[in-house]
């Protein structure tokens, strides 16, 4: 075990531990987030290196693959980020927020929330939930009064990316490794996903009374750009194309964003090129508005807990909970609340290497139980998801603020879609 040097376990969990509270007290300190993140993954792989026992060329390889995995996540982040920059730029989503405008908050919460919920089952949570923000910035101009709306994208994107095996990273970990089959992980999960969301909902409708306020007039006689139409079910299709993409190529999801992103850069060149008033609409513009800052708060977060992955203590901690605990729904819960403090891909990882598929096979019901608790938990807290993270970076949401609104609610919730599991599969025998 690399963690046999004695200074590498405390040291990395001293500066995550630091890194951390740093982060969730962005806004009493007055340090950026992202300088944090940043900080912290250099720190803890310096760390890494500076303790291991392999050698320079072995750590420089396990670096490496990390670094790919993480680039494949940052590129398509940013390849979403761009399409749906580019749809806004157009005053496309003006021809959506048409459609399903509505003054009253209770309505507004359940269109999202439901929306949120389909749409993550066929994108993924991370594409839903920079989508259905912009979306919401259109709809309610006012940061405030679309917070909670924000915060409710994330847990029914969450959910709704739990139930598929293209909805969330760790269920695709999950079906590409050969513990899910499609089928049965649909027929396994909606149910107890529909509960976990469900629950909050309904608390939440409860409090939600009264409307917004009139949205102002140069916000409601916006004109779409020209164009704006075929960008937009461009860019939607783009987004959906993703998963089909993959199925028939094999090739990574963020090779799928870039073709629909390459493909919408050509259109929207061929549009506007003649007209020197329609740069703006094009590509190279729509760039210089992407949030860096965000995107590389995402790189540094995953790159340090790629860190404590790699010093050996997230499979440390699962042995420990195998040891100790022994109860597969025990087990598969406190890994959906760990998800919500620590990335869930790593956990979903090191549960796939203690677990092997001659001892739990394909479809049974560990493998449900984990790929709902990876896929849920983490809506307990705004960094435990890459939804939420994105949402931090788009929202600039408090840690404190979101904790306050939604992670008692959620929690419940999350329990309770567990609970269904466990019930639905005593009953009906989901295997």
């Amino acid at each position: 075990m690399i963690g046999a040097s004695s200074l590498l376990y405390p040291l990395i969990l001293l500066v995550f531990g630091l890194g951390y509270l740093a982060i969730i007290l962005e806004y009493s300190i007055r340090v950026n987030k992202t300088a944090v993140a940043l900080l912290i993954a250099v720190l803890c792989w310096a760390i890494y290196f500076g303790c291991s026992a392999l050698t320079l060329d072995q750590d420089l390889l396990k670096l490496g693959a990390h670094v790919s995995d993480v680039s494949q996540i940052i590129f398509f982040l940013m390849g979403a980020m761009t399409l749906v920059e580019l749809i806004d730029s157009h005053k496309g989503f003006k021809i959506i927020t048409d459609i399903v405008r509505t003054n009253s908050k209770k309505k507004m919460l359940w269109i999202i929330a439901i929306a949120a919920f389909l749409l993550s089952a066929v994108l993924d949570n991370l594409t839903t939930t920079i989508l259905m923000v912009s979306i919401l910035r259109k709809m309610i101009p006012t940061r405030k009064d679309r917070f909670l709306l924000s915060c409710v994208v994330v847990v029914a994107a969450n959910a709704g990316g739990a139930w598929t095996p293209i909805g969330d990273v760790t269920t695709t970990m999950l079906w590409i490794n050969g513990q899910i089959s499609t089928l049965s992980v649909i027929r396994a999960l909606f149910l107890p996903s529909l509960v976990s969301v469900l629950i909050p909902m309904c608390w939440y409708s409860m409090q939600q009374k009264g409307e917004y306020a009139e949205t102002a007039p140069e916000e409601f006689n916006v004109i779409p750009e020209p164009g704006a139409r075929l960008v937009l079910g461009l860019g939607i299709g783009a987004l959906i194309f993703v998963p089909i993409f993959k199925a028939l190529t094999g090739l990574p999801p963020f090779m799928g964003i870039l073709i629909g992103l390459a493909v919408l850069w050509l259109v929207t060149d061929i549009l506007h090129h003649k007209y020197e008033h329609r740069q703006h609409l094009r590509v190279p513009t729509v760039l210089t508005k992407i949030d860096t800052s965000g995107v590389l708060f995402f790189l540094g977060i995953l790159l340090c807990i790629n860190a404590l992955e790699t010093a050996g203590i997230l499979a440390d901690l699962a042995v420990w909970l195998e040891r100790e605990v022994h109860n597969q729904a025990i087990i598969a819960t406190l890994i959906g609340v760990f998800s919500a403090i620590i990335d869930n891909v790593p956990l979903v990882a090191g549960t796939i290497g203690m677990y092997p598929l001659s001892e739990f096979p394909m479809d049974s019901s560990l493998w449900h139980m984990i790929a709902y608790a990876a896929g849920t938990g983490g809506s307990m807290l705004l960094i435990g998801s890459s939804a939420g993270v994105a949402l931090m970076g788009l929202e600039k949401i408090d840690f404190f603020a979101y904790m306050r609104k939604m992670t008692i609610p959620v929690f419940v919730g999350y329990l309770a879609g567990m609970g269904v599991y466990l019930l639905q599969s005593y009953f009906f025998s989901v295997q």
